[in-house]
């Protein structure tokens, strides 16, 4: 009978620590400044190309490795740091001064940014940098890597932005909570770094 109480002790004692493990510490919303838009060209992106009621002309382009295109009639164009605007404004007014047509309409999507990269590292399927896309989120990054592994600790997940000055900035998220719904999913900025750990057993 004197042993009794030590025994409830231990009982307990282990019970808090079982439920001390289950109950997962969740780092909340992530202080992070808000993504810097990025949307100029560079090499090895990939665009589309329409112009209004000329439907034989190619529709992608790749930007060359010195930051140019070959479009049809106007030969080769500089368009590295450009915003698509810009590139069609361009384009415009190198098919009227060529004389190739009067008043051309020009539409440009960018397919492709694969000047521009989030680095995924850690406990990820594929673990790597991923072409950055505008409105990528965090959980997109994650997916496209093959998503978490069976040791990842999915509630404290790092992303490291690049801010102003060449300083950087790190918060803290949980994966598990933008799926499970209970967090707003992170919109990624190119230059973005995630680093998933692993748990600790």
């Amino acid at each position: 009978m004197p042993r009794l109480p030590s025994i409830r002790l231990v009982l307990a004692f282990g019970l808090a620590l079982v439920l001390a493990a289950c109950a997962r510490s969740h780092p909340g919303p992530p202080n992070l400044p808000p993504p810097t838009p990025s949307t100029t060209v560079g090499p090895g992106d990939l665009f589309e190309v329409d112009v209004l009621g000329e439907k034989d002309l190619p529709k992608e382009y790749r930007v060359q490795p010195d930051g140019t295109v070959d479009f049809p009639y106007v030969d080769r164009i500089t368009v590295a740091g450009l915003e698509p605007q810009q590139i069609e404004e361009l384009i415009k007014k190198q098919l009227v001064q060529k004389k190739i047509l009067v008043d051309p309409q020009v539409t440009l999507v960018v397919k492709q940014y694969n000047s521009k990269k989030v680095s995924v590292i850690g406990a990820v399927q594929k673990p790597g940098s991923l072409p950055w896309s505008e409105g990528m989120n965090l959980v997109d990054a994650i997916s496209l890597t093959g998503g978490l592994t069976s040791i990842a600790d999915g509630d404290h997940v790092r992303i490291t932005r690049l801010v102003g000055g060449g300083k950087t900035v790190t918060a803290t998220v949980s994966i598990d909570d933008i799926t499970d719904g209970k967090l707003a999913d992170i919109p990624l900025q190119a230059g973005d770094t995630i680093k998933v750990d692993q748990r600790v057993f």
